[in-house]
Order: C-alpha cells, then sequence, then structure tokens
C-alpha cells in the first residue's frame, strides 16, 4: 500500500578511505541493517545483462522513482537544533584528501552523479534460441558515488533500496550507472552487492534514517560497446550444458541466443568487459556528519515530471542542480523529527535520492555529501514546488555508512 508522507507542505519522493578517517567510532552494530543485493558472480552478470542487453531497452523503459510522493506542507515545522550527537566530521572526496582548490562562478556538474536503476522482476518474452526478459515496473532514483576503501560505494535514499510497497527486503535488479544518457551507460553499470541502512529504517520506516550505502562490483559494459547480440564482438560462445544452466538456474538474462550451423547448434552468452571501480572511474564525494545547520549546499539531482499546477519542470533526463542554505524541520506524523530543508524547484518524481553537497569545489566537482533528497514541498501553498527535504546526517549516519567503507565487491566479469 503507498503511504503518503505528511511533512507539512512537503511531497515526499520515494521510490573513504579508513586511513584518512579522523572520526568518532561507529554506532552499535545493531543501529546498522544489511541486505545482499546480488550475492554471486552469477547473479550479477545477470542482472547486468538484464539492464544491457537489447540496446539497453529495460534501462530507458525505466521511470521515476514515485513511491512515497505527498507530503502535507501545513506539518512541516522548524525545530530546536537538530540530530547534532557528536563532534563534527568529514571523510575527504576520492583525490581531494590533500588538496585545497578555489572555486569558480560557473557550475561544473560532479561526474559522481548518475541514476540507480530496479524493478519489480521480470518475465520472459523470448525462447531459448532467442532468450530475451523484460523488466516489470523498471524504475529510477539518483545516486552519487562516495569516498570507500575500495571506492565501490553509492549513497542514496533509503527507500531507492529499501522496498517499503512488498514484504521484500530490498528492491530487485538493483543497479548505478553514473552518468547515465539515454540508454548510454559512458562509465560502466555497476551491480549491487551488499545494502546498508539504519535499523530504525529497515524496520520502522523512520523517516530520520531514510538513507542507504551500497556496496557495487566493478563497473561492466558490454564488450562492443553496443548490446546487438548479431555482433560477434558482444557474445562468447558456451557448450550446450552450460546454456542449459543458465536457462534452468537464474541466468536466462545472460543468454544472447543459439544458432544451428554446421550440423549442430550453437549457444551464446553476452559478453561483458571490466571498466574497474566506480570510484577509479568517475570519483566519489566526501562525507559530513554532525554539521551546523544553515550551511549553504548544492543540491544535485535528476528531477522529473510537473508542479502540482500541472507545470512541466523537468524531463529527468540531464543532471539539474540548485543551491540554498539548510534549515532545521519535522514531520512527526511519519517519524521525522531529525530533518533538514533547502529551498529547491526540484520537482518530486526523479530527484528522490539526489546529493546535497556541502563545500562544493567547482574546479574538482568535489564536495561532502550532507543529505539525500527523501521528500519535496509546496510551502506557501502556490501549486509549485519549493523545498526539498532530508535526514540530518548525525553520527548514527556515519556509523552506517563505516559499516560499508571497508568492504570488498571485486570483479563479476
Amino acid at each position: 500500500m503507498k503511504r503518503t508522507l505528511a511533512f507539512g507542505g512537503l511531497v515526499a519522493t520515494a521510490g573513504l578511505l579508513a586511513t584518512a578517517l579522523s572520526a568518532p567510532a561507529a554506532q552499535a552494530a545493531g543501529d546498522v541493517a544489511s541486505d545482499p543485493l546480488a550475492s554471486t558472480g552469477l547473479q550479477a552478470k545477470n542482472i547486468a545483462a538484464f539492464w544491457l542487453a537489447e540496446d539497453a531497452a529495460n534501462l530507458i523503459a525505466a521511470t521515476p522513482y514515485n513511491v512515497e510522493t505527498q507530503v502535507v506542507a501545513k506539518k512541516l515545522k522548524s525545530i530546536v537544533p537538530a540530530g547534532d550527537d557528536g563532534k563534527a566530521g568529514i571523510v575527504p572526496a576520492i583525490g581531494d584528501e590533500k588538496k585545497a582548490v578555489a572555486t569558480s562562478k560557473n557550475i561544473n556538474l560532479p561526474r559522481t552523479m548518475g541514476k540507480v536503476f530496479f524493478s519489480d522482476g521480470w518475465k520472459d518474452v523470448g525462447t531459448r534460441n532467442h532468450p530475451h526478459v523484460v523488466a516489470v515496473n523498471p524504475h529510477w532514483c539518483t545516486a552519487t558515488s562516495v569516498q570507500s576503501a575500495y571506492r565501490n560505494v553509492v549513497a542514496t535514499a533509503g527507500h531507492c533500496v529499501y522496498d517499503t510497497e512488498s514484504n521484500k527486503a530490498t528492491l530487485e535488479n538493483w543497479v548505478f550507472v553514473p552518468g547515465y544518457y539515454q540508454g548510454k551507460v559512458p562509465w560502466g553499470l555497476y551491480v549491487g552487492k551488499q545494502a546498508f541502512t539504519h535499523y530504525d529504517y529497515d524496520v520502522f520506516e523512520d523517516a530520520d534514517r531514510d538513507y542507504a550505502f551500497v556496496t557495487v562490483y566493478n563497473g561492466l559494459q558490454v564488450n562492443g560497446g553496443t548490446a546487438d547480440r548479431n555482433a560477434p564482438v558482444n557474445r562468447t560462445e558456451v557448450t550446450p550444458e552450460v546454456a542449459e544452466a543458465y536457462w534452468k538456474n537464474g541466468g536466462r538474462a545472460l543468454l544472447a541466443g543459439a544458432e544451428f550451423k554446421d550440423g549442430s547448434w550453437h549457444f551464446y552468452v553476452w559478453k561483458f568487459v571490466d571498466v574497474g571501480r566506480l570510484g577509479d572511474r568517475v570519483g566519489g564525494q566526501g562525507l559530513a556528519y554532525n554539521q551546523k545547520i544553515g550551511g549553504k549546499v548544492f543540491v544535485f539531482g535528476y528531477p522529473s515530471g510537473s508542479h502540482p499546477d500541472g507545470n512541466y519542470a523537468y524531463s529527468g533526463k540531464t543532471l539539474k542542480w540548485s543551491y540554498g542554505k539548510t534549515f532545521k524541520a519535522a514531520a512527526p506524523a511519519v517519524k521525522g523529527e531529525e530533518l533538514v530543508g533547502v529551498k529547491s524547484s526540484f520537482t518530486g518524481e526523479g530527484s528522490l535520492g539526489a546529493s546535497w553537497l556541502l563545500q562544493y569545489k567547482n574546479t574538482r566537482r568535489l564536495g561532502y555529501l550532507n543529505g539525500v533528497t527523501i521528500a519535496v514541498s509546496d510551502t506557501d501553498g502556490n501549486s509549485r514546488i519549493d523545498t526539498s527535504v532530508s535526514p540530518y546526517f548525525d553520527g548514527e549516519l556515519f556509523g552506517v555508512y563505516s559499516a560499508a567503507k571497508n568492504l570488498w565487491s571485486g570483479s563479476i566479469a
């Protein structure tokens, strides 16, 4: 059942280097919830094929995630100091650990940003000789690469990873594509391996903890650059026994067809190349927590859809930014008592998971992640969205991040 978030005046959107840290110890392990997304190499490669095969048809078909997209402005209220539970801390961005750079007036968009894609499973629409699987309800949110020991962590909103609509723990077929544009994966596609969030979000869907960190495998691209099943460079021949095993054991998306030639059947699977670790390809934002409210942040995301008055403001196809000063907010109806708001015209669909970057360094396109959009709002009642909302990043968030930041993922190619 779809829930409506009663943030007074908000429209909620749903859908480190370990050695560099000088921060308080992570919160108790009991505060962290973790769930697998793709536990085996076969499962991960099949998910990659699911999205990349047939010229990325499933990626192109995906729509903005719009779960939990409505909140009521009258219940959004300012509160006394939110969330600060200890000493302020930062984690430097990848490549920015020992550097300080002057800013520029022109806004250079960060390469770390992209979309996370997921679906409600898949269905077969092909045969063994011409296999093809189609995504059921494919959707996307905004996300970003962040610093980590193995350069393999993605940050986004909690309900862009954890399934708040059904009894399943996590959303299915979860991948991150930095720089995504109309079916193109310029830096590779990264399959999620393990998801981390706060226990209170996993169990109680507490809006104060609506964030998630996901470790991802090395990125993949189709060998030939396009997913044409007839191009020999894009596929590898396997034995009939291997093809049969894929067919029966959850690897159907990997199958790239069959041909009868020279008196026998020849079976093929999609051929991928490993493009390396996420952070090595696009960098990774730093992280800031227990910061004072009132600082200015850039919000980067892929807003889509219309304002309440019907004005179609954003297409969701290209990365957009807004800029503003944070303020304290609360929404008790959804257990949101330690939230942060910022003035922004981003509409709800697509901007879920948008990154709030503190002290963004324009020339290096790096800053400190200090929020993720979980809601937007029309606070003045003019039927135009004017505010975005995030959980406050405190020491408990740092504890969840710390559970993910030192975990290795590796290659699946």
